[in-house]
C-alpha cells in the first residue's frame, strides 16, 4: 500500500465527485450508500450527469435531490443541443426551485439517430443564454479538454471554443480526464496566457478496468499513453494487479497535478467508492 506522500492534498485542494442517475431502485440504494462514504472526505460539491438529449433528466433531478437533502451541494449537469430555449429554461426553474447553485454547463451529444437540431450548437450559448435568463444565480462549471475535443479542428480552435465559454460567463472549468500531467499544465499555461484566470480543475479517472477505461478513451478522446496501455494489457483479467497498478497511476499523477497547481480534483467516480477512496487515502485526504 502506498503511503501519503510529502506532497499530499492540502485542505485548500477542493474535491468532488460525479455521478449518473441510477435506473432502479435497488441501484439508488447503491449508490446512497457510495454517497455516504465519499461524502467522509469533504467535497465541495457532487455533480450528476445528464443523459444525451435529456434522456435522464428526471433521474438527475432526483439523485440531485437527494444529495441536497443529503446536505451537500449539487451539480445537475445540463446539455443543451437538440434543446430549445423553452425545455432548458424549464430545467433552470426546477434546478433552482430544488435549491441547485451549481450548473455544469455541456454542448452533449445527440442520442442515435438524431441530427442536429434546437436551438443550441455550442456550450457557449448555453453559458449564455444562462447568464441571460438567470443572472449570476448559477455557478457554472464548463468542460475543458487538456488533449483536445475529439471534434475540434485543431488545438488552437479548441482553445478558443473553451475561451469562448468563459467570455459567456463560465466561472470555472473541469476537465476530461488524462493521464498527462504535462498536457494538463500545458493546456493551463495556454488558458492564462489568453487573460483568462478561471479555476481549470482536473478530471481523474480511477483505473480499475482495462477494457472499460479503453472503450471509454476511444469515444472521448482521452489519450492512454503507451506505457499505462502496455502494463494495463500485460495483466491481462488480473483484476487485482490491474487495480493496484491503477492506484499507483492514478496517485502518482494526482501527486503532481497538486504539486503543479490545481485548484481540485474531480473524481469520476462511475457510482463507486473503492477506487476513488483508495486514492485519497494516498494522498492523504
Amino acid at each position: 500500500m502506498r503511503m501519503a506522500s510529502a506532497q499530499s492534498v492540502s485542505p485548500r485542494v477542493n474535491l468532488s465527485f460525479e455521478f449518473f442517475p441510477p435506473k432502479t431502485p435497488e441501484g439508488a440504494d447503491k449508490l446512497r450508500a457510495v454517497r455516504q462514504r465519499l461524502y467522509a472526505r469533504q467535497p465541495e460539491f457532487c455533480s450528476v450527469t445528464f443523459g444525451a438529449g435529456g434522456s435522464t433528466q428526471e433521474g438527475t433531478l432526483q439523485t440531485v435531490r437527494d444529495i441536497l437533502a443529503e446536505g451537500v451541494d449539487a451539480a445537475p449537469h445540463l446539455s443543451c443541443i437538440g434543446a430549445s430555449r423553452d425545455s432548458v429554461r424549464g430545467h433552470l426553474r426546477d434546478f433552482q426551485a430544488a435549491g441547485v447553485k451549481r450548473l455544469v454547463a455541456l454542448r452533449g451529444d445527440l442520442p442515435s439517430g438524431y441530427g442536429i437540431g434546437g436551438e443550441f450548437h455550442h456550450a457557449r450559448d448555453l453559458v449564455a443564454f444562462i447568464r441571460d435568463e438567470m443572472g449570476s444565480a448559477f455557478h457554472i462549471e464548463v468542460a475543458a479538454y487538456p488533449e483536445m475535443h475529439p471534434q475540434a479542428k485543431s488545438p488552437l480552435d479548441d482553445l478558443q471554443h473553451f475561451a469562448d465559454k468563459v467570455r459567456a460567463g463560465a466561472n470555472s472549468a473541469i476537465t476530461q480526464y488524462f493521464y498527462s500531467a504535462a498536457a494538463y499544465r500545458r493546456f493551463v499555461d495556454d488558458v492564462r496566457a489568453l487573460g483568462l484566470d478561471v479555476p481549470v480543475v482536473p478530471g481523474i479517472m480511477p483505473i480499475t478496468n482495462s477494457s472499460q477505461l479503453l472503450r471509454f478513451s476511444e469515444v472521448c478522446g482521452a489519450e492512454i499513453p503507451r506505457w499505462i496501455r502496455l502494463r494495463l494489457q500485460s495483466y491481462g483479467d488480473d483484476r487485482e494487479s490491474i487495480r493496484a497498478f491503477g492506484r499507483e497511476v492514478v496517485s502518482s499523477l494526482c501527486e503532481e497535478l497538486i504539486a503543479s497547481g490545481a485548484p481540485g480534483l474531480h473524481f469520476y467516480t462511475l457510482n463507486q467508492a473503492e477506487a476513488t477512496l483508495a486514492v485519497l487515502d494516498d494522498l492523504g485526504r
